[in-house]
């Protein structure tokens, strides 16, 4: 659709302000200007192209973040039946269907109509630095993310993807069963870039390097490739997306097995929230991990939502798993309700 929408993003460091137009047709990314970018793991794809875009730190809210309080956090899936859809997927493994599955759940709380996103943003920023930290407001969609984690950069034909796999509180809590599904997903994630990257252009410069970020530590690997002739943003969404770390492997049968599990639409969760300025063929996108999106409700409410999820692989036992969603979704839970963490 176009026209002129009030509208901004805050994202690598860019603020971009002037909204022009909005499209679901990623085939733009390939065209001109300078695009925010969200896409839902369901495949909803939202493109915002800006006219003013500068490099800028995030402005200063015009008010403080107004949150929900802390009880009011409610979860798809509760502890049982989390811990049930970790033994359903051991089952799978069991069976041969699958090696490994990435188990969500989603958080949601009701909040007022003065819950800013850029106030919460300001506030993450603060309590929880992300090197993909973005908000994007834009009409009908309003995404405020602390991803760490890269699901595709590019650099002309150049492109690469970082996945996670392996979460601890320390390097020491590390265990053999975070590695294993590490390259399991660096593999998959080879085959997906394969499938529109010039023949032989498919490397690893990295494997498995751990990472620090705020509370905890995580299992990082880098794929890199150059594109095919031809290959826009298109066909590399048809070959990688959904991102290969928060589904699983084989990536089809993680797809339905996730499907039958999970009771909730992920949303931006687990989909990808990033920047394209397609004049100067570069682009990052995150993998939409850490991220908080808030919504209108049918009787004319608000709800902030947040994902949090585990990889499960034979290795996993369901009380471990559960505790890995509750250890990456406190602290960003604990700044995003009232009385939280500053």
């Amino acid at each position: 659709m176009g026209g002129v929408y009030d509208g901004f993003a805050h994202l690598g460091g860019f603020l971009a302000s002037g909204l022009r137009d909005v499209t679901s047709d990623l085939a733009a990314l390939d065209g001109e200007g300078w695009w925010a970018v969200v896409v839902d793991y369901e495949g909803k794809v939202t493109c915002a192209r800006f006219d003013r875009v500068r490099r800028e730190p995030l402005p200063a809210p015009a008010a403080p973040w107004r949150g929900p309080r802390a009880d009011q956090w409610h979860s798809s899936l509760d502890r049982a039946a989390y811990e049930h859809g970790v033994r359903a997927i051991r089952g799978h493994i069991e069976r041969g269907e699958v090696y490994q599955a990435n188990l969500c759940r989603v958080l949601s709380a009701p909040v007022g109509p003065d819950a800013d996103p850029l106030a919460l943003a300001a506030r993450l920023a603060v309590g929880n630095p992300a090197p993909y930290a973005a908000v994007i407001d834009v009409p009908g969609l309003s995404v405020v993310s602390a991803s760490p984690e890269l699901y595709l950069s590019r650099d002309g034909d150049i492109v690469e993807s970082r996945p996670i796999k392996g979460t601890g509180a320390t390097a020491a809590d590390l265990l053999e069963k975070d590695y294993a599904e590490n390259i399991m997903i660096v593999d998959l994630v080879r085959n997906d870039l394969g499938q529109v990257a010039a023949v032989g252009s498919v490397e690893v410069p990295a494997l498995c390097a751990v990472e620090e970020h705020p509370g905890l530590v995580h299992l990082v690997s880098t794929v890199r490739a150059r594109l095919a002739p031809g290959a826009g943003w298109p066909e590399l969404f048809a070959a990688t997306f959904p991102p290969g770390s928060v589904t699983g492997a084989p990536k089809s049968s993680a797809l339905r097995i996730i499907n039958e599990l999970e009771p909730a639409p992920r949303g931006p969760y687990c989909g990808a929230v990033g920047w394209v300025d397609a004049d100067r063929g570069r682009a990052a996108l995150a993998v939409g991990i850490r991220t908080f999106w808030i919504s209108g409700l049918a009787h004319g409410g608000r709800e902030i939502r947040f994902g949090t999820g585990a990889g499960i692989t034979w290795g996993s036992d369901p009380g471990r798993e559960w505790l890995e969603t509750e250890l990456k979704a406190a602290r960003l839970i604990s700044l995003a309700s009232t009385g939280g963490t500053e």
